[in-house]
C-alpha cells in the first residue's frame, strides 16, 4: 500500500500535462501512486497518460468514456486509490520538488491526522511567482494536530482541495465525494475540515497553481459560474444534517456572501445580461442562509447590504465611480510627478552652477538601501579618519533607521538629494547614482563594486540574456566613465573588472572595507550578536544565504530549511538570508528556522555563525576571511552556468565541502564534515587566492589615499598573522553535533572521498 495516492484529472491541458506529471514522478518521496484520470478528453491527454504509464509503473490510467466534469473525475480517482493519503492535483499545476518528503515528514510528526493543510504559490505566464498573502494561517507553532475550532482561521484560505493530504479511511468514512458543477470544491472542504478531528498543517509551498493567461475556467464568461448557489446550497444541507455543526453557519454565511460578491463584481465571469439575475439570486441566498443576529465584520458591510436587497444598479454604480477614481488618480499623479521632475531637473542645473564643496560625501549602497556593505564602511572611515568631511547617505524612508548617528539622510529624488550631488566632492556607490548625474569637474566618484565575483558581470553579460535581462550596457559604459576609483579585494577581481568595466579608472586593490569588521570584531561582539537573534547557547548557527539568480524573479528555494533543522537535531539553527534584490523573506521564521533576509548587516550575520551554506553568492569571498567552515550546495550549477556564466568552476576549487543535493548536505553536518581537516585545507587554499588584503584596515587605505591624498599607506597583514575572531562553536566538542540517522542512502565515505578529489 503506497503513502500516497496524487490524483490527477485531465481535460484539455495537453500542453502541461507533461510537466503535472513529471512533478509527481519525480519526487524524493517515491511511495505513491499516481491515477490520471483522462475525462473524455478530445486532444492528446489520454495519449500522453498512457505513454507515462508504459514507463512507470506508478502511473494508473482511468479513461472515462464520457466527459463528467472535475468533481466527478476526481471521484473516478478515489475509488481506485490504495494509498494511505490523498492528495489532489490540477493537470496545469506542479508539484513543487520534495514536496510529498515534506507532507511525509510533517504528517508523521504530527501522527497521522485527518488532513494536511500545505500552502501553494500562484505562477504567472510571465513567469513572476507570489506565495499564497494568507500563508501565515499555515504556521507550524503551537499543538498538532488540532481541530478547526483551534484555528479557525483555515477557513481564510483559498477553498480548494489540492492544498492538502486527505486520509483514506477518513474520506471514506464520512462518504466525502465532489458534487458535479462548477465550485467544485466548495461542498468538499469546507466539510472536511468541519468533520475533521485532527488536522495540522505545513508551511511549505507544495504545489505551483498555475495563472494561465487564456483558457482558465474561472476566467471563462459562462452561465455556469450560476452554479455557486447549488454548491452552497450542499454546505449548507450538510450542516443541517449535523447539528454538532451548527456553530459554523455564521462563519459559512459570511464565506459565502464574499465569494459571490468576488462572482459578480469579477467581468470575466458572467455573460452580458446576467449579472442583474446572478443578484437576485445571491440576495435570496443571502435571505435564506442569514442567522439573525450575527454582527457582520464592518469592512464587509457595504457588500452585505448590496446582496442582501439585490441593489444590483447601486453596485455598479459604485463598481464605476470606483474605477473613474482610480482613472483619474493615476492621470492627475502622472501630471504631478511630470511637474515635480521637471522643477527637479530645473533645480539640480541651478546647483552646479555654484560653487562644489570640498567639505562634503555623498554615499549610496544597492539602490537605495540602508546603511551597509562597502558604502557604509567608508562613511564610517570618512568620519573617523577625515573628520572635516561631512557626509550624506542616501536611502528610501524605510531604511532610514538603519543610518547610524552622524550622516545626513536623504531622500532619492529629492531635492535635498540633488543638491548634494551637484556640490559635494566625494561620491561613493556600489551600484550607481541616479542616471541624470553629470560629474562636476573636481568631483570624485568611487565605485565600491558588489565584491569578488563568481558569476558573470559587466560587458560579459551581453551574451548572457537571461541573466542581463535588458541591461542597458551603453548606459553601463557612460557609468565607468565616470569613475575614479574602482576597489577590488583580489587580483582576480582586479583583472577582471579592467575587462569588463573599460575606463581610466584607477583601481585599488586593498581590500573590502566591509570585511574590515570580520578582521576587528572580538569575542564579545560575537557574543552580542547571537544573543540578539536569539540563537541559544551550545547551538551550531548555519547561516544559508543563496546568490541572486538574475533569471528569476523570485527566490530561488531548493532547500526545505525546515526538514533540515529537524534532521540536524536541537544543537542546530538555521539563519536564511534572501537577496535584497528580491525584496522579500527567503522563509518563514519557524523554530529552530529564523529568515533574517531584512537584517540591515550580513556581516553581523556572519560574525553570529559557525557556518556559511552558499551556492554561487560573493558572501563566501567575504566569509572565508573569518576563516570558518564553508559549505556549497551545487544542485544547479549547469542551469547557473548557462544563464549567468562564471569565471571559474567553483566544483574544482572550493572553499569547503561540496553538497550536490539535500541530504549530502545534511549528511556533511550530521557527519562533522563541515569543519573537518580537509574542508579546512580547501578553506585555507582559498583564502590565500581570494583574501590577500582584507586585514581589517582596507577602508583606511582607502581613506587615506583618495581624501588625504597619502601614498604611504599601511602594510598589509599577512594572512598568516591574522586572527579572525573565533566562532561560538569552535568551542564545542569536535565530534558530529547531529542527533538524527544520516538521511538514507547517504554515505559519510562519500563525502571524504568528494574532499580528496578537490586536494
Amino acid at each position: 500500500m503506497p503513502r500516497f495516492s496524487v490524483i490527477v484529472p485531465a481535460y484539455q491541458v495537453q500542453a502541461y500535462l507533461h510537466e503535472c506529471l513529471e512533478s509527481v514522478l519525480s519526487q524524493s518521496c517515491p511511495d505513491l501512486e499516481l491515477i490520471v484520470v483522462d475525462d473524455c478528453s478530445p486532444d492528446a491527454c489520454g495519449a500522453i497518460i498512457d505513454e507515462f504509464a508504459a514507463r512507470d509503473a506508478r502511473v494508473l490510467p482511468v479513461h472515462l468514456p464520457e466527459n463528467v466534469g472535475l468533481g466527478r473525475a476526481r471521484n473516478a480517482g478515489v475509488a481506485r486509490a490504495s494509498g494511505d493519503y490523498l492528495l489532489f492535483l490540477d493537470s496545469d499545476d506542479t508539484l513543487t520538488p520534495d514536496a510529498l518528503r515534506a507532507v511525509a515528514d510533517r504528517l508523521k510528526e504530527t501522527g497521522d491526522p485527518d488532513v494536511l493543510v500545505f500552502d501553494y504559490a500562484r505562477t504567472y505566464w510571465t513567469g513572476e511567482a507570489v506565495r499564497n498573502q494568507a500563508a501565515l494561517q499555515l504556521t507550524e507553532q503551537g499543538p498538532a494536530p488540532f481541530r478547526l475550532e483551534d484555528r479557525p482561521g483555515l477557513l481564510r484560505l483559498l477553498m480548494v482541495a489540492w492544498n492538502k493530504a486527505y486520509r483514506r479511511e477518513f474520506v471514506e468514512q464520512e462518504g466525502f465525494t465532489f458534487p458535479p458543477g462548477l465550485y467544485e470544491d466548495t461542498p468538499w472542504t469546507y466539510p472536511v475540515l468541519m468533520t475533521a478531528e485532527s488536522i495540522a498543517t505545513l508551511d511549505r509551498v507544495c504545489v505551483h497553481y498555475r495563472q494561465r493567461r487564456l483558457g482558465s475556467i474561472l476566467r471563462t464568461t459562462s452561465e455556469r459560474h450560476f452554479d455557486v448557489f447549488e454548491q452552497y446550497d450542499r454546505v449548507f444541507a450538510f450542516l443541517e444534517e449535523r447539528p454538532e455543526l451548527a456553530q459554523w453557519r455564521p462563519v459559512l454565511f459570511r464565506r459565502m456572501v464574499h465569494h459571490l460578491g468576488i462572482v459578480y463584481s469579477r467581468r470575466d465571469r458572467l455573460p452580458k445580461g446576467s449579472r442583474a439575475d446572478f443578484l437576485r439570486r445571491a440576495r435570496a441566498h443571502y435571505r435564506r442562509y442569514r442567522t439573525p443576529g450575527v454582527p457582520v465584520p464592518l469592512r464587509a458591510r457595504v457588500q452585505h447590504v448590496l446582496i442582501r436587497f439585490g441593489l444590483h444598479h447601486t453596485y455598479r454604480t459604485l463598481q464605476l465611480a470606483s474605477a473613474l477614481h482610480r482613472r483619474v488618480s493615476r492621470r492627475a499623479g502622472k501630471l504631478l510627478r511630470g511637474l515635480r521632475t521637471a522643477a527637479l531637473r530645473g533645480h539640480y542645473r541651478v546647483q552646479r552652477c555654484l560653487p562644489l564643496r570640498a567639505d562634503r560625501a555623498v554615499f549610496a549602497a544597492d539602490d537605495g538601501r540602508g546603511h551597509g556593505c562597502d558604502p557604509g564602511a567608508l562613511e564610517t572611515a570618512f568620519r573617523e579618519l577625515a573628520p572635516h568631511i561631512r557626509t550624506a547617505w542616501v536611502a528610501r524612508p524605510e531604511h532610514h533607521h538603519t543610518i547610524p548617528p552622524g550622516p545626513r539622510r536623504l531622500v532619492p529624488g529629492s531635492a535635498a538629494y540633488w543638491t548634494a550631488l551637484a556640490r559635494s566632492r566625494y561620491l561613493v556607490s556600489n551600484t550607481g547614482f541616479d542616471p541624470g548625474l553629470a560629474k562636476r569637474r573636481g568631483q570624485v566618484l568611487v565605485q565600491t563594486g558588489q565584491g569578488t565575483p563568481l558569476g558573470h558581470i559587466g560587458l560579459d553579460l551581453q551574451e548572457r540574456p537571461a541573466a542581463a535581462r535588458g541591461r542597458d550596457f551603453a548606459r553601463l559604459l557612460r557609468d565607468v566613465d565616470r569613475w575614479d576609483y574602482v576597489l577590488s579585494a583580489n587580483r582576480h577581481t582586479t583583472l577582471t573588472h579592467e575587462r569588463v568595466h573599460p575606463g581610466r579608472y584607477t583601481t585599488l586593490e586593498y581590500g573590502h572595507p566591509r570585511n574590515d569588521v570580520l578582521l576587528t570584531a572580538g569575542p564579545a561582539d560575537v557574543t552580542r550578536l547571537r544573543a540578539s537573534l536569539g540563537i541559544p547557547e551550545g547551538t551550531v548557527a548555519i547561516l544559508y544565504a543563496p546568490a541572486h539568480r538574475d533569471y528569476r524573479r523570485s527566490p530561488y528555494r531548493s532547500l526545505d530549511l525546515q526538514r533540515i533543522a529537524r534532521r540536524l537535531g536541537p544543537r542546530f539553527v538555521v539563519l536564511a538570508r534572501g537577496h535584497h534584490a528580491y525584496d522579500a523573506p527567503l522563509t518563514t521564521s519557524c523554530g529552530r528556522v529564523v529568515d533574517v533576509s531584512d537584517h540591515p548587516s550580513v556581516q553581523s550575520l556572519c560574525l553570529a555563525s559557525d557556518a556559511l551554506v552558499t551556492d554561487y553568492a560573493s558572501l563566501m569571498f567575504d566569509y572565508a576571511n573569518l576563516d570558518r567552515p564553508i559549505v556549497i550546495h551545487t544542485d544547479d550549477w549547469e542551469a547557473y552556468e548557462a544563464a549567468r556564466g562564471t569565471y571559474f568552476d567553483l566544483r574544482a576549487f572550493p572553499p569547503g565541502a561540496i553538497a550536490r543535493g539535500e541530504d549530502e548536505l545534511i549528511d556533511i553536518f550530521a557527519t562533522g564534515h563541515w569543519r573537518g581537516s580537509r574542508s579546512a585545507q580547501l578553506r585555507a587554499a582559498f583564502r590565500e587566492r581570494f583574501c590577500p588584503h582584507d586585514d581589517g584596515r582596507a577602508a583606511e587605505r582607502v581613506v587615506r589615499r583618495v581624501v588625504l591624498g597619502e601614498t604611504e599607506l599601511p602594510p598589509v597583514v599577512p594572512l598568516g598573522e591574522r586572527r579572525p575572531v573565533p566562532s561560538a562553536a569552535s568551542a564545542l566538542t569536535r565530534e558530529p553535533l547531529a542527533t538524527v540517522p544520516h538521511p538514507a542512502g547517504a554515505h559519510p565515505a562519500a563525502h571524504a572521498a568528494a574532499l580528496t578529489d578537490h586536494l
